[in-house]
């Protein structure tokens, strides 16, 4: 019963695109700002919802404080985390993929042609630990950051790089990859390594919304509302393609 719940506010940032960001009108838009309008139209309380903005470091005291009732912005789940808030099912998990070279492709589809070659990879990255515990038959190159990784598989330094698959397939299908390079095998995922996935987080005491945002994500999930929001801002499938 969500009779008494006078509003339900949404805390989100704007610097997290294409999850939340400003749009060329001026207004706030993005992933999460859609799937907020439709968990708020699932529960008939749309009239009630609003979504506000807030920088990431203030999004914990804001809903701590009473300012939002909710944070659809990318928080990761972390154990500390649980202890002091609660936090909705997962709606998107983000998967590691592969990208190689279009040019030096490996003999095969699967991650198996890429044994005994070089792969790039963040170091002290969880993408790192999860390369060399997936895949211990490949030869784990660590690089400094991101740019260094792109760079060092642009170049023909490395067989494959491996590394957050929504950032990759930005990457392979944008201006900055010169159309060099393209996703390979996977996805690959894990809650050991990569957490439980995007999820919404309430304060503890708000179980009942808790539970009629979990119910709403379900639905979303089995009416295809949920996959709709997502081709709506991701280039290509990070699961496939």
């Amino acid at each position: 019963d969500l009779s008494g719940i006078v509003r339900l506010r949404f805390l989100t940032t704007v610097d997290f695109p294409p999850f939340n960001f400003i749009d060329q009108t001026g207004k706030l838009a993005g992933f999460h700002v859609d799937l907020v309008r439709e968990i708020c139209r699932e529960l008939a309380l749309t009239e009630k919802c609003q979504i506000q903005a807030v920088t990431f470091p203030e999004l914990e005291k804001a809903l701590t404080d009473g300012n939002g009732e909710a944070v659809a912005a990318g928080v990761a789940v972390t154990t500390e985390l649980r202890q002091r808030f609660a936090f909705s099912r997962p709606f998107m998990r983000l998967p590691a993929r592969f990208a190689v070279a279009k040019k030096a492709a490996p003999a095969g589809e699967t991650a198996a042609a890429l044994d005994g070659k070089t792969v790039g990879v963040v170091a002290a990255s969880a993408h790192e630990a999860m390369l060399k515990a997936f895949f211990p038959r490949v030869r784990a190159e660590a690089f400094a950051d991101r740019a260094a990784l792109l760079a060092a598989l642009k170049d023909g330094k490395v067989a494959a790089i491996f590394g957050d698959g929504m950032q990759l397939a930005f990457w392979t299908s944008g201006s900055e990859s010169a159309g060099c390079c393209r996703l390979f095998d996977g996805p690959y995922l894990s809650e050991r390594f990569l957490g439980e996935g995007m999820t919404i987080m309430l304060r503890k005491e708000d179980a009942v919304l808790a539970g009629a945002i979990d119910h709403a994500l379900l639905a979303l999930s089995r009416n295809g509302r949920l996959q709709e929001i997502y081709l709506r801002y991701f280039p290509v499938n990070l699961y496939g393609g």
